[in-house]
């Protein structure tokens, strides 16, 4: 077998491995899983994820999940906290501890000293007759048959399992509480992510000028207009101030193309009525699915039907919203 078949097969497997096991847990959730998450539901202090070794890189992306999405939790190393750090638990919190063995000498006097305190203690642990599923008050089956590496021995399908059952964990609760886009964008306000939640239409129209002309001014006023305003188009307003139409470049070329005198055409003769329009405390990706849907790069922006000015499609892609 050359390396190139070789490589492939060996990740086929890997994946495949993992698969399996992630499918598998569908078998083991339990009224022991309920209970874990109707006790952090009503958890009234924080939730503290420990583990050691790869169990607690994982526990801090589950830790990180959970305060993304409105769950207050810690994340407290197995083997710091037997050594000074066991002061961040207080009473009303809850502990999950996360081992694929869950006999390591660490968790195990974590364990012991957390009994102690009096706090709830959740088990994502593999090992079913485990000193941590024994002594835990819920434990969350992390079965897995094989680690993806060929000698068995390097986490790998464990800490594959254990993060999916963090994701699960975290899918719960924040189902259970409700929590909406609105309650996401105050814990993730950078990024791409955080812009596509809070950033406003109105956000954006600042950037630009307002191009409008009026329903009887002529054509060359509607091409300076557009020029000059540099998005491609330009609002139509009635002699009330009222929005009547759009034109575009577009509109412009048609003209062009229909080989008449466009001497005495004024801007109503050309135009497009019904314009496609957004209100300016819309979301701003949800111009750009509106854009995208109608095929469109300009969205005229209103409020209560009175006309503000006009965002192009490339203001939402400098932002790097999409």
């Amino acid at each position: 077998m050359d390396i190139n078949n070789r490589i492939l097969k060996i990740a086929s497997k890997t994946i495949e491995t993992e698969a399996k096991s992630v499918n598998n847990l569908l078998n083991y959730l339990d009224d022991d899983f309920v209970f874990a998450i109707k006790l952090l539901y009503n958890c009234k202090g924080r939730v503290i994820i420990s583990g050691i070794g790869k169990s607690a890189i994982i526990s801090q992306k589950i830790v990180a999940t959970l305060n993304s999405t409105g769950t207050p939790s810690i994340f407290l190393h197995a083997a710091d906290a037997i050594h000074g750090d066991l002061g961040i638990i207080q009473p009303d919190d809850i502990v999950i501890c996360i081992s694929k063995s869950g006999d390591t000498p660490e968790i195990k006097l974590l364990v012991s000293l957390i009994k102690n305190l009096g706090n709830k203690i959740i088990a994502i642990v593999s090992n079913i007759n485990s000193f941590l599923a024994l002594q835990a008050d819920y434990k969350i089956y992390a079965f897995v048959e094989n680690e993806a590496c060929p000698n068995n021995i390097v986490p790998t399908t464990s800490t594959t399992v254990q993060l999916v059952l963090g994701d699960a964990i975290a899918v719960c609760l924040l189902e259970l509480k409700g929590f909406s886009l609105n309650d996401f964008a105050k814990f993730h306000p950078g990024g791409a992510i955080g812009k596509k939640l809070y950033m406003r239409v109105n956000d954006l129209l600042i950037m630009n000028r307002s191009p409008k002309v009026d329903e009887s001014d002529n054509i060359k006023d509607v091409i300076v207009e557009i020029s000059s305003k540099r998005l491609g188009a330009t609002a139509v307003l009635g002699s009330k101030g009222t929005l009547s139409g759009v034109i575009t470049d577009g509109d412009l070329r048609r003209m062009l193309e229909k080989n008449i005198s466009f001497e005495k055409l004024v801007a109503k003769d050309i135009m497009s009525i019904n314009p496609k329009t957004i209100e300016k405390d819309a979301l701003a990706v949800e111009a750009f699915n509106l854009m995208e849907k109608h095929n469109i790069t300009q969205l005229i922006v209103v409020e209560n039907n009175k006309y503000l000015g006009m965002i192009h499609i490339h203001d939402i892609l400098k932002e790097g919203i999409v």
